[in-house]
């Protein structure tokens, strides 16, 4: 009888698409990942994978049995919520999903409240663009998100937390409008510069850029926000950087001028998602209790919290 390691190593090989990024995610070696498996594949008596020189790939059969799979993990994660539920659920591991470009520069703030709150309470941190983030916490690889996502299907409850401002970013020795203050219409014409596709600060961005005949630079895209800020000390084009962010990494203001647009409303908004029907929902409406807590009391300079 196959196991849930095997089916757990089968669900993460497709969704990573190469046995070596698999088994680095899941940590266990790469011979280790293809023995389990071909012995998968032998107690099916199918192929699930075809094995090219760059990619691993699901071969039809594969594709026709992965919801099946990623259905029995789910049933088996939801029974093992169930458990802990029935003990102390503050007691557990659980798997929280965060934007690479939130992630690093907020957790620091909450992380040490939530420890002395819930002194055995576990949170495993993976970093994902927000649309991976949302498709994962469905498939149950996520316990909870925190990030940008605006909209979600009727299986997952979404609550508002706080609105991040975002702030453009200069080099120092440009001068963007011929006044201190930079408005919208500054924006015409001049060259921005962005992450790459799959965040929602992208979308946000070309909307910006639509809205503003701003130019986005398509050419060279930021893999993350430090590359962005790079990029914008070296004179590339400027960049919309969010308020978490610089208030985390910002601490030389003679490389880069940072400032607010006059009368522009840019932001994004974040919120805390978890699955409708979990079993330990009523620990999560704790958990983003406390953190809402904690964001009002330690962040609003510089985010804005919602009720």
């Amino acid at each position: 009888m196959a196991s849930l390691r095997q089916l757990e190593y089968f669900a993460e090989v497709a969704d990573a698409g190469s046995l070596r990024q698999a088994a680095q995610r899941l940590g266990v070696t790469q011979p280790t990942l293809t023995v389990q498996l071909r012995a998968l594949e032998e107690i099916l008596g199918v192929v699930l994978f075809e094995r090219t020189r760059n990619a691993t790939l699901l071969t039809p059969v594969g594709r026709d049995l992965l919801p099946e799979a990623l259905s029995l993990l789910s049933q088996w994660r939801n029974m093992v919520e169930s458990a802990h539920l029935i003990g102390n659920h503050s007691h557990s591991t659980y798997r929280l999903g965060v934007p690479q470009t939130l992630g690093p520069y907020l957790l620091p703030s909450l992380l040490p409240t939530l420890h002395q709150r819930f002194q055995r309470l576990r949170l495993h941190v993976r970093e994902e663009v927000p649309d991976m983030l949302l498709k994962g916490l469905e498939e149950g690889r996520f316990d909870i998100v925190i990030g940008p996502i605006s909209t979600v299907p009727d299986t997952i409850v979404r609550e508002p937390m706080f609105r991040e401002p975002l702030y453009l970013a200069s080099p120092v020795d440009m001068d963007v409008a011929p006044h201190s203050n930079v408005a919208e219409s500054d924006l015409s014409g001049l060259e921005i510069l962005a992450v790459e596709k799959g965040h929602t600060l992208r979308r946000e961005v070309e909307r910006i850029c639509e809205r503003t005949g701003a130019r986005l630079n398509t050419d060279y895209e930021g893999t993350s926000l430090d590359t962005l800020r790079q990029m914008v000390v070296m004179g590339m084009g400027l960049a919309f950087l969010p308020a978490l962010y610089v208030r985390s990494e910002i601490h030389r203001p003679e490389e880069l001028r940072v400032q607010p647009l006059q009368g522009g409303r840019l932001f994004r908004e974040h919120a805390f998602l978890y699955r409708r029907n979990a079993p330990t929902r009523h620990f999560y409406q704790e958990l983003q209790a406390q953190i809402r807590e904690v964001i009002t009391r330690d962040l609003s300079d510089t985010v804005i919290p919602l009720s």
